[in-house]
């Protein structure tokens, strides 16, 4: 079939237009030069758009692949909440050592944490998450196969230091090679994981709650190792730290990651001359040769306020409670009358499914609404369930009434942490700190994170029996509630903000909290910076 003859340039079948002088046309014949330009700007964006999407694939599989460790330590948190029951009919262990059992992992992590910043910076970010899985690995099989409780403890030890460099390492990973317009979404995957993880050991719980005690926890405990097994695989997809690469002064290889992770080479440019800058390889005096260390202990006031922002944000999560509502969520429904066994633990996965589901609302928001407002919502809705935990179990006796509203608002407890406070928290300390303190500082707010979650697992059932459990979660609802006016005071809205940039936001010397006038100021600055180094 041929092209019509069109003299008012409409198009012919080929969907091509045909002009106002156009006749018939062989097909060896040359379309005019608009149309060549027309069909170049087609195959551009097609171009543009295969970049664009293969790009996005790659930075998602890298985040997953990054957040492997998180599953470790999700399970643990789930898990140990059931085996313990048969730990101790198994061991005939007291509660406190219970508690400790509990607990001694989180104050464990916290070398894990510190020693996994300048390992970090040593052997890289990539390497560091390998380490992590293989120290883990080595204390899920030692606890596993323990024969007692001080070899129980041993392997508690081991896997508490994998999970210390697991932890911390993960969202600054995903931060670092992650395009600032999915950079929040994206480092909520380790939280992502961390729940999905929890998930799975109520569920491991619930499966194998039917087994003689001796056997049950231990393969309870045996099925946390097999997640690290995908780490060997996932080195082989992920690639170093452009951020890290560029500390080395490995810039062609920073480069090229960018241009993985980056859908234009304009912006690939960019980034890189920012970090170069905030390296201090475009600006070396920047900086003075001094020790990280003594850099976090005398720090100049921008610094402070991020270390005053980002630990404290860290604390806020863990000692409003989560972790004592997730560690020991059997004994919260026990308290509201629930005696079964197989009957606590099943309801627990509930407790699981709802922290799981509702990550995902944080994802999905987080880069569109922002940080401080899901973390505004986050405080004032685990403010109100964690009272109401309180008011439920302190005014009304037991019964499948108490029941239901137990359920209902630890469930809505664990929901609101999970679209706030869980997952901006990591975000928030992954964004904030300068390249070169990065590392370890982030480290520290993980070492504050664990420490307060270990004191508060390993002190919850003695509270309880001292102010009882209601009290214990009123106490927690007065905690949540000083975390409002700390995240309304003092955290920053990072959306949508390269990581150089933010750093800029905290040397305004007037504060943190930036006027949108400032913001442009900042951006500006940044761009003038650029091009002056190209």
């Amino acid at each position: 079939m041929g092209f019509q003859e069109n003299g008012n340039g409409e198009t012919g079948l080929s969907g091509i237009p045909l002009g106002a002088k156009n006749k018939y046309k062989r097909m060896n014949s040359e379309f005019p030069e608009t149309d060549d330009n027309d069909v170049d700007d087609v195959i551009t964006q097609q171009q543009q758009h295969e970049r664009r999407d293969s790009t996005r694939k790659y930075v998602i599989a890298c985040a997953i692949f990054a957040s492997l460790n998180n599953v470790l330590l999700g399970y643990d948190v789930g898990v140990m909440s059931g085996a313990v029951i048969f730990i101790k009919e198994d061991l005939n262990i007291t509660e406190v050592q219970v508690e400790i059992l509990v607990g001694i992992l989180s104050i464990i992590s916290l070398f894990g944490s510190l020693g996994g910043g300048r390992t970090s910076d040593i052997i890289g970010r990539k390497w560091t998450m390998a380490l992590a899985a293989v120290v883990f690995q080595s204390g899920g099989l030692t606890m596993t196969l323990a024969p007692s409780y001080t070899v129980l403890m041993i392997g508690r030890f081991l896997a508490g230091i994998g999970i210390g460099f697991g932890v911390m390492i993960s969202p600054i990973y995903i931060a670092e090679i992650s395009p600032n317009v999915a950079r929040g979404s994206l480092t909520t995957f380790p939280e992502i994981f961390i729940n999905v993880g929890i998930l799975l050991g109520y569920v491991s719980n619930y499966a194998f709650s039917g087994l003689p005690a001796h056997i049950s926890w231990r393969i309870m405990l045996a099925v946390g190792v097999l997640p690290s097994l995908f780490i060997g695989f996932a080195l082989f997809v992920i690639p170093e730290s452009p951020r890290w690469l560029v500390m080395q002064n490995r810039i062609d290889e920073a480069r090229l990651v960018l241009a993985k992770t980056n859908d234009n080479d304009k912006e690939v440019e960019e980034r890189l001359a920012e970090i170069e800058h905030a390296a201090g390889i475009a600006n070396s005096e920047k900086y003075e040769d001094k020790p990280v260390w003594r850099e976090l202990l005398f720090p100049p006031p921008a610094l402070r306020r991020m270390l005053i922002t980002g630990l404290g944000i860290q604390c806020f999560q863990q000692i409003s409670g989560i972790d004592a509502t997730v560690y020991y969520s059997p004994e919260i429904l026990e308290a509201a009358g629930i005696k079964d066994k197989s009957k606590l633990l099943g309801d627990t996965v509930a407790v699981g499914i709802t922290k799981t589901v509702f990550i995902l609302v944080a994802i999905i928001l987080i880069d569109k609404l922002g940080r401080r407002p899901l973390l505004l919502i986050s405080t004032i809705g685990m403010t109100v369930c964690l009272f109401s935990i309180g008011a439920t179990l302190a005014l009304f006796g037991q019964g499948s009434f108490v029941i239901a509203l137990a359920i209902l608002f630890v469930c809505g407890n664990v929901a609101f942490f999970s679209v706030g406070l869980g997952p901006v928290c990591w975000v928030i300390t992954s964004e904030i700190f300068p390249l070169r303190v990065r590392a370890q500082a982030s480290a520290l707010g993980a070492v504050a994170n664990r420490v307060c979650s270990g004191l508060v697992a390993m002190s919850f059932l003695s509270v309880c029996r001292a102010i009882t459990v209601a009290g214990t979660f009123f106490l927690f609802s007065a905690i949540s509630a000083l975390a409002i006016v700390f995240v309304y005071m003092l955290v920053p809205e990072t959306k949508g903000k390269s990581l150089e940039q933010i750093e800029l936001m905290f040397q305004n010397e007037h504060g943190i909290q930036v006027s949108e006038t400032e913001l442009g100021d900042v951006e500006q600055l940044v761009q003038n910076k650029t091009d002056s180094m190209n």
